[in-house]
């Protein structure tokens, strides 16, 4: 992001990087206390003849830190960022008069004098990702900023309300906020400032412990970051891009369960029966009845199922590419596809950050294993005898080793090593549990897969009747609200 010297004059053609947010930081009263700054000097009055003055704009770089931004007397609301006359805003009004910004800078003293902190949320949007959903013409430099502010509006609330371990206000009037929206970078840039103005005394909101004992809690949630930038996306985001991503989504999921009919079908055939008595004997047997992937991944090492998993993860692979082969396809296609739109809103994405396809598969791959341990929990265990069988092969083995004691010297030559190694491997083949022979078994697995289908599809079926119904109930809402009222 860099400064462009201009107004509007945002950035195009970038790939990959369509839309970026920038983070959250804060500032104390005490250390604004210190450096003689005041919170309202983020803001100024607007003066009709030359407005806010901006003589020291070109010391400002391309993203200063919140500290420095109160030596930039009415840093918010410089002419050389902003195109409107009057452009702050905050929950009550998208425009702020002088006479609201008299009221603003009050308010935010009383804040730092009660010794709360002030906190900023900066979104830098890029030019394609503007354009794309009509937020933006680059031609005559409009922007839509009423959408773009209302947007934000939005997201103020969750961040106040969401962003500590209570809400910040305690009242609704407790809490002052303004932003605006900054368009002298390559990238337009939203600004979101709010502080708590009556004093702090809630434990829950109080540093308890070390250096800033008894001072307000300044750190926001990582997540809850998150979720106010995916709240402001989403608002912002044209009709049209976002039925672009909820057709993918809905191809995907329709492809999902039609891989988990059709590959439930091919798993119960004999052709995979030997690769199942495989996974059977591999998996622990002291946890029967508890057997599932977990939070882990199928290829995931030094867990008591590693081995299962890793032979059930060879088992798919066979799976989808023999018998899903084109389905499998499609749908890792369809994964990359929404991966790029993921590019698209947040930006490439960070070292370790799994796409979307590859949770989807993740999710895929473990809802078949996890599906077939199923049922593999209700095969009964052919190793199991009955105690009349048990102790008949304890009486035959006594009177093996007895025979071996009887002076003959079958111990010392190769026929007898034989045959002790043989006895050795029957031991071990009786301890070994072994997969239910016949075609009962895998008949069992196929209808019970079958009936899980059934039951999904039918439960997909009904949740998007619902979105359906809420998505016309909210149309007609929407239609009737805009109508004209008539009083008689």
């Amino acid at each position: 992001m860099a400064k462009t010297g201009k107004l509007a004059a945002f950035a195009l053609g970038e790939k990959k990087t369509a839309m970026v947010n920038l983070p959250a930081q804060f500032v104390t009263a005490s250390g604004a206390d210190k450096k003689g700054q005041q919170y309202s000097n983020l803001v100024d009055y607007a003066d009709d003849e030359k407005k806010t003055s901006d003589l020291n704009n070109d010391s400002i770089s391309e993203l200063i830190e919140l500290k420095e931004e109160f030596k930039q007397k009415g840093y918010a609301n410089r002419t050389s960022a902003t195109t409107e006359r009057e452009p702050i805003f905050s929950s009550d009004k998208l425009h702020y008069n002088n006479h609201d910004i008299s009221n603003l800078r009050k308010r935010l003293d009383k804040a730092q004098e009660n010794g709360n902190n002030i906190h900023e949320l900066a979104f830098s949007l890029r030019g394609d990702w503007l354009v794309k959903n009509n937020l933006y013409d680059p031609d005559t430099g409009i922007i839509d900023q009423d959408k773009l502010k209302h947007a934000q509006q939005n997201i103020a609330e969750t961040l106040i309300n969401k962003g500590f371990n209570l809400p910040l206000g305690e009242s609704d009037n407790d809490v002052v906020w303004f932003g605006v929206i900054h368009q002298d970078t390559d990238h337009l840039n939203m600004h979101l400032w709010f502080a708590k103005e009556s004093q702090e005394t809630r434990p829950e909101m109080l540093k308890q412990k070390g250096k800033y004992k008894g001072q307000p809690i300044g750190v926001i949630p990582l997540e809850t970051i998150e979720l106010a930038k995916r709240q402001f996306r989403n608002q912002l985001m044209s009709t049209v891009e976002h039925q672009k991503r909820t057709d993918v989504l809905k191809r995907l999921g329709t492809l999902k369960k039609e891989m988990v009919e059709v590959g439930s079908q091919s798993l119960s055939s004999d052709k995979y029966a030997k690769q199942i008595q495989n996974i059977y004997q591999a998996l622990p047997h002291e946890q029967k009845g508890r057997w599932q992937v977990g939070n882990s991944s199928l290829s995931a090492n030094n867990t008591s199922m590693s081995k299962a998993n890793h032979l059930t993860n060879n088992l798919l692979d066979n799976l989808f590419e023999n018998d899903l082969k084109n389905e499998y396809e499609n749908f890792q296609q369809l994964g990359q596809q929404f991966d790029a739109f993921n590019i698209e809103d947040q930006g490439v994405m960070h070292k370790g950050q799994n796409t979307l396809s590859k949770n989807k598969d993740d999710e895929l791959r473990k809802r078949l294993a996890n599906q077939l341990y199923r049922y593999l929990n209700q095969v009964e265990d052919t190793s199991l005898d009955t105690i009349d069988q048990q102790l008949e092969k304890i009486k035959q083995n006594m009177a093996a080793n007895e025979k071996l004691k009887t002076g003959l010297k079958e111990n010392s030559n190769p026929s007898s090593t034989s045959s002790n190694t043989q006895i050795n491997k029957n031991r071990e083949a009786e301890q070994t549990p072994h997969f239910p022979k016949g075609s009962r078994t895998m008949s069992r697995i196929s209808r019970l897969w079958r009936q899980d289908a059934r039951a999904e599809i039918n439960a997909q079926r009904r949740f998007w009747q619902n979105q359906m119904r809420k998505e016309r109930d909210q149309k007609i809402e929407e239609y009737e609200s805009k109508q004209p009222r008539r009083f008689y």
